[in-house]
C-alpha cells in the first residue's frame, strides 16, 4: 500500500550550499561576458539553470552552465551538511515515514552533497535532475519523487529553503515546510505558501512534534 513521507530539497536545506552555487554562477557569466548582482542571483537559486539564466537576463546563456558546473565542482569541498540535517533523516525513518530526496542538482553534485548525510541507503528514493526534463519551481520533480517512493500523493509533506520549493510543492498538491537556510526570510517563505517555517532543520528536529510532519505519523 501507498505509504506517507517526507520529500527533502538539498542544497539550502540539508546542506550549505547556495551561496556557493550563487559564486558558481557569478564566475560563469563572468567568464561568458555577462553580470548580474550577486543578490540578484541567490534569489533564484533553488531554479534549475534551464530556468535561472533566462529569468535571471532574460535570455539563454548556451555556455553558463557549463561554466557553472565546472566553477561549482571546485567549490563542493566547501559543502557541509547543516546541523540537523542526519539526526532529521533519523527521526523521520523512526516514525515509519519515508524520506525522500527531491532536488534540482544533477547527479554529479548530489551524490558528493548526499555522501555527506550518510550516502543513498539513508533515503528511500533519490530524485535530481537527471530524472526529470523541468526543475523546480516546475512541480515535476516533486510528482516524480513521490512517484518512484510509490507514496499516496494524499499524504506527503515538503522541506524546502526557497520560494521556488514552496511554489512547486503547492503546485504538485503537497504541504511545504520552510527553512531559513537557503536564505529566504520566515515572511517570504510563508507569504509564498509555507504551512511552517523553522530556522533550521534542527530546529524543525527540536519542535517535530508540533510539526507538519507529525500528522503524517
Amino acid at each position: 500500500m501507498p505509504g506517507a513521507g517526507v520529500l527533502l530539497d538539498l542544497d539550502g536545506t540539508l546542506v550549505d550550499s547556495n551561496y556557493l552555487h550563487t559564486l558558481a554562477w557569478k564566475r560563469a557569466l563572468a567568464d561568458c561576458g555577462e553580470w548580474a548582482p550577486s543578490n540578484a542571483i541567490h534569489r533564484l537559486v533553488g531554479m534549475g539553470g534551464d530556468q535561472l539564466v533566462p529569468t535571471l537576463l532574460g535570455r539563454e546563456v548556451p555556455a553558463a552552465a557549463e561554466r557553472r558546473a565546472e566553477h561549482y565542482a571546485r567549490l563542493l569541498p566547501e559543502v557541509v551538511a547543516f546541523p540537523g540535517a542526519g539526526e532529521l533523516l533519523s527521526r523521520l525513518r523512526a516514525w515509519g515515514l519515508a524520506v525522500v530526496l527531491a532536488s534540482s542538482a544533477p547527479g554529479s553534485e548530489l551524490d558528493p552533497a548526499v555522501g555527506l548525510l550518510g550516502g543513498r541507503e539513508r533515503f528511500d528514493a533519490v530524485t535530481g535532475a537527471d530524472d526529470v526534463t523541468r526543475s523546480k519551481p516546475d512541480p515535476e520533480v516533486f510528482r516524480v519523487a513521490t512517484q518512484q517512493a510509490g507514496l499516496d500523493p494524499g499524504r506527503v509533506v515538503t522541506v524546502g529553503d526557497s520560494v521556488w520549493d514552496v511554489e512547486a510543492s503547492r503546485a504538485a498538491g503537497y504541504a511545504c515546510i520552510g527553512v531559513e537556510t537557503g536564505g529566504f526570510s520566515r515572511h517570504e517563505l510563508a507569504e509564498a505558501g509555507a504551512v511552517a517555517v523553522y530556522r533550521d532543520v534542527a530546529e524543525l528536529v527540536a519542535q517535530a512534534r508540533t510539526s507538519p510532519v507529525a500528522a503524517l505519523r
